[in-house]
């Protein structure tokens, strides 16, 4: 989907679209930030017990 963003990006130059693009990106690195310190946490957790 992200590949198809940056493609109507490319055609239309809409900076609506280039934001978009830029929201689902930072959206998806905090998801991971989010996932490896829940990952981290887990690990911890189980290292204690």
């Amino acid at each position: 989907m992200q590949e198809e963003i940056w493609n109507l990006f490319l055609k239309t130059g809409n900076i609506e679209t280039y934001l978009l693009l830029k929201q689902l990106e930072n959206n998806q690195l905090d998801e991971q930030i989010d996932n490896e310190s829940a990952e981290d946490e887990s690990m911890s957790m189980h290292t204690k017990i």
